[in-house]
């Protein structure tokens, strides 16, 4: 019970559904919520910069929310891109059902909520937009980030937004280091003591020509 984290398989606690107003892909919008995911109560600050602050999903394609709690990343590139396939990737099982429901009162059928071992292995993305859960540890972020930034399709961009106080920079350098060569990242904006970091894989460079002697 009192153990439970938003990133916890199975949350023991009790569900508690609710019923809050949010403001998503410019649309007011009634979503249904429950205890034991993560900020059940309200739109969080940081998903809110990420969102005011990141270019339009594209058209078709694969999407990731990667870390989709109860869904307002996934559920607004779904509206935005109604012929996307949206792919809302989470751990926790109640964060996912409360996807699938939310999803369904908006009529969206463009939305996979799934565990992260359900995803095909063969899917590659055209953009990663993630609040990424910053509290699961330095090891078990870097591993996420690890599995899931290297399936972004090529000339493609994740958008991460990370508290300025819970180690974005540290991150920025992290992955700089990382994922090389191939790869960039910068910061793309500032808001609310919040930074979002835009990871970008290039193309593959043209293999050198072997010289013939």
């Amino acid at each position: 019970m009192g153990s439970d984290h938003y990133f916890t398989a199975a949350p023991a606690s009790p569900e508690n559904l609710r019923t809050i107003r949010v403001s998503l892909a410019g649309r007011e919008l009634e979503m249904t919520t429950a205890g034991g995911v993560f900020s059940p109560d309200r739109l969080d600050a940081g998903t809110a910069v990420l969102l005011a602050n990141t270019p339009p999903v594209p058209p078709g394609g694969h999407l990731l929310d990667l870390g989709s709690g109860w869904g307002p990343i996934a559920l607004s590139m779904a509206l935005a891109s109604p012929h996307a396939t949206v792919w809302a990737v989470d751990v926790n099982e109640r964060a996912l059902d409360l996807v699938r429901r939310n999803a369904s009162a908006l009529g969206l059928t463009n939305v996979n909520a799934a565990l992260p071992g359900d995803v095909p292995d063969e899917v590659t993305f055209r953009t990663i937009r993630s609040n990424p859960p910053i509290r699961v540890g330095k090891n078990e972020l870097h591993g996420l980030l690890e599995r899931w930034i290297p399936r972004l399709d090529e000339r493609s961009d994740a958008w991460l937004v990370v508290q300025r106080n819970l180690g974005a920079d540290s991150l920025q350098r992290w992955i700089a280091s990382t994922f090389q060569p191939g790869y960039s990242v910068f910061r793309t904006a500032t808001g609310k003591g919040y930074r979002i970091l835009k990871v970008r894989k290039h193309g593959t460079p043209p293999t050198e020509p072997i010289a013939v002697v």
